[in-house]
């Protein structure tokens, strides 16, 4: 803003000061709505002030008598000013006393232009391209962005030449970062570019599915939907670690093609974690094979206390599947095996099951209705402890009335023997 030493005497006598600095934001307010329109040379002003009325008086030769409302030709308002040798314009008055105008209409036009030419930058990765035609990218493209196009540009540059790297073999996010970007932390979480690579990886896949608002009954304690897995699943699925050591899968007896490494002795629960199982693929050998999945680790210490090496291949996703067990489940699907899934009776279990389910075609093991009302006659009574939700079993439509009507939860242990029978029974 200009400062009262820099303005002419005769301007600040005459406009300035700040009795008159509401007048003038009306009249600012004219020049960026309108700007130099021919059109828009004439201003109505009422609700004047006395002080504002002589001092618009003195300036243009209005009458002296007050009136709150007076009609304004802004080229004889330019006249008026030139001829007093005061400005050589009313806009050049009201920059000189408050700074520059801005023609607020055209600059709106200026900008809208320069996001059409940001979101339509060139790209050379198809999933980017794809995702840029999407309703939601335009609007989490600008608030990355900061609203300023020139760094959306940058940002989509950045993506793309990001998205050129992957699928990847087991690299790290760090590592990623610093190869394509310059620095190891450009795709930490929160980061602008990490955020729309995650929404272009996620684009087209079944994450939006997985990010649903949890059904009621379900709380955070239950370890579902947390955002920091589902990152680290949508990384990992482009074959980027993410805190690759953390939360490795548990498994019994899966086997291997001839001359694998089996990844653990036959008879022992083992563990492979993200890094493993992205860096070091092992060949499972389990075409046509069943593979059976439960959700709770204390049915994996069951199955190798009672059956050891003589169990069935199984998989324990341990609640919600984060990224090391997603990994595995997936690769055992395309290995060719047939997965089936057991989980706990409760609306936590439901909504972990909907998700292995969709994640690698698994098929329900002893999760039908007439399984839980099964278990219902074999579990000791109790209290009800199931509320009412909203949640439904994909695989079966009736199970959540069943379950709702008795409103009772039964823990995936309550039915250990039965499963272990079957763990017992299939051929390995």
């Amino acid at each position: 803003m200009t400062t009262t030493s820099d303005i002419d005497p005769k301007l600040e006598r005459r406009l300035g000061g700040s009795e008159l600095s509401a007048l003038r934001r009306r009249l600012r307010r004219h020049f960026e709505r309108h700007g130099d329109n021919p059109e828009k040379r004439v201003l109505q002003l009422t609700g004047l002030s006395p002080a504002e009325h002589e001092a618009l008086a003195l300036i243009v030769g209005l009458p002296s008598r007050f009136t709150p409302s007076v009609r304004i030709d802004i080229a004889q308002f330019d006249a008026a000013l030139r001829n007093a040798e005061i400005s050589g314009s009313l806009r050049e008055a009201l920059e000189r006393i408050d700074g520059p105008l801005i023609h607020r209409t055209a600059a709106k036009e200026e900008l809208r232009a320069r996001w059409a030419v940001a979101l339509n930058t060139p790209t050379s990765h198809s999933a980017l391209s794809a995702w840029l035609q999407t309703t939601s990218a335009p609007s989490l493209i600008k608030r990355m962005a900061r609203q300023d196009p020139d760094t959306a540009i940058k940002l989509l540059k950045q993506v793309d030449a990001v998205l050129q790297h992957l699928p990847a073999a087991g690299l790290t996010r760090a590592q990623l970062a610093a190869d394509v970007l310059g620095n190891a932390h450009a795709l930490d979480s929160g980061q602008p570019t990490a955020t729309l690579v995650l929404a272009v990886l996620r684009h087209g896949t079944n994450d939006a599915a997985q990010e649903q608002d949890l059904p009621e009954g379900v709380t955070g304690a239950e370890s579902i939907n947390r955002p920091a897995e589902r990152t680290r699943d949508t990384w990992a699925q482009a074959g980027i670690l993410v805190n690759e050591l953390a939360r490795p899968v548990l498994f019994l007896n899966l086997p291997v093609d001839r001359g694998s490494c089996p990844p653990a002795a036959p008879g022992e629960p083992g563990y492979l974690s993200l890094r493993q199982l992205l860096r070091t693929p092992t060949t499972w050998s389990v075409a046509g094979q069943v593979v059976y999945v439960c959700e709770n680790p204390n049915i994996v210490s069951i199955a190798a206390d009672r059956l050891g090496g003589a169990c069935a291949p199984l998989v324990c996703t341990d609640g919600m599947p984060a990224a090391a067990q997603r990994v595995l489940l997936t690769q055992l699907a395309d290995a060719g095996a047939k997965l089936l899934y057991h989980g706990d009776f409760d609306w936590a279990g439901i909504h972990i099951a909907n998700t292995v389910m969709r994640l690698c075609n698994a098929d329900p093991w002893h999760l039908l209705s007439a399984d839980y009302q099964r278990a219902l006659v074999a579990f000791p009574h109790k209290e009800r402890d199931l509320s009412e939700t909203d949640v439904t079993a994909s695989w079966d439509a009736t199970l959540v009335n069943a379950m709702q009507s008795h409103g009772l939860a039964i823990p995936e242990e309550a039915v250990a023997s039965l499963l272990i029978d079957d763990l017992r029974s299939s051929e390995v």
